[in-house]
Order: C-alpha cells, then structure tokens, then sequence
C-alpha cells in the first residue's frame, strides 16, 4: 500500500502527517484553523486519499506557519507515498462546480514543482484563515508534492464557493493522477524512464 508518514518540527510548528494514496476518503484534521481544516476534509473526501493531520502552530501570531507547513508536510507526504511513481496516471484534471462557482485544475505529477494560479477573492478573511494564505497552501504543496499545478476560477461571486471548489477540483485531479494504470501498472510515465 502507498502510505506515508511525515512529522515535522520547527519552532513554529509541530506537524504530523500520514497519506493513504489508496484509501477511501477517510481523514481525521486538525490544524487549529476551522476553515483549514474544513478544505483538508474535503481534500481528502473527493481525492479518496485518506489524511491524518495533526498540527500545532504559532496561532498567537497567525496562521500563516500552520498553513504554509501542514501544506508542506501534506505534500511530502503525497511524494514519499508515490516513491518511484511507477504505474500511476500522472496527469489529472477537474472541473469542480460548486453553486455560481466554477474552477479548472489540472496537474501533472512531473517532479517539477509549478503553480499557476488564476483566483482572486473579495473578501480578506473566511472564517479564521486569511484568504491571501490560500494561494500559499497551494504553492507550498505543489513545491512540496513535486507538482506542476493549475487552478483558474473561471467565474465565481461567493469566496467560499470559489475556495471550497479549488479544493475540491484539487481532490478529483489528484484522484485522476495518483491512480494506478492498469494498462501501464510495471512502467514509469515518462520518456525519460524517470520522474
């Protein structure tokens, strides 16, 4: 089974991590931010990756360790569990309604880590988490996991409609790319013969 365990420890935070690539979408979060922890759960619920995130951070400053780190960590996790990414679909892509909302993601499991991010909020804050802090959740995992990733809203009024789809959108990618190929279960997706 493709599981991995990350723990991680700086003064800023206190992190502890485990993926099951090929789970159900069962995931016990928390991070010590309400909103955070809602838009891992839903990370895990439609990519079927099981997540287990523990966090104890800084929040008497503010949220920016505990986000940037738990992305990272989940993202270290995600890469030790793929190992050799033998087999797997690699690339992965979504389109993720959610009410007026609308978001594209698309991905590709390179090993060369990329974000290009097309989503703007109106509002400073959703609950308890900064939403300038969003878009670095998402670079820091994709820097993290070794993944190229695109997220565009392609419309969208509602900030916690455009959020909750860019993570849902990530989930349903991610589901697409980690799988094994049947067709393709003994070979590396690369010309290369490395990824």
């Amino acid at each position: 089974m493709r599981i991995a365990t990350i723990n991680r420890s700086t003064a800023e935070t206190r992190i502890d991590v485990t993926v099951n690539l090929d789970g159900t979408g069962a995931y016990r979060i928390a991070t010590g931010i309400g909103f955070l922890d809602h838009m891992l759960e839903q990370l895990s619920r439609h990519s079927l990756i099981d997540l287990d995130v523990s966090v104890a951070g800084d929040l008497h400053i503010d949220g920016h360790h505990t986000t940037e780190d738990s992305a990272i960590a989940i993202g270290e996790a995600v890469a030790k569990a793929l190992g050799d990414k033998r087999g797997i679909r690699r690339y992965g892509d979504a389109l993720s309604p959610m009410d007026e909302t609308l978001t594209r993601v698309a991905l590709d499991i390179s090993g060369r880590p990329w974000l290009v991010w097309k989503t703007a909020f109106t509002m400073n804050r959703l609950g308890d988490l900064d939403t300038e802090l969003i878009e670095h959740w998402f670079h820091s995992f994709a820097q993290a996991a070794g993944i190229t990733l695109h997220v565009e809203t392609l419309y969208g009024q509602n900030n916690h409609h455009i959020v909750e789809s860019a993570y849902k959108g990530l989930a349903r990618a991610l589901r697409i790319a980690v799988e094994i190929d049947p067709r393709k279960a003994d070979a590396i997706p690369s010309t290369k013969g490395v990824l």
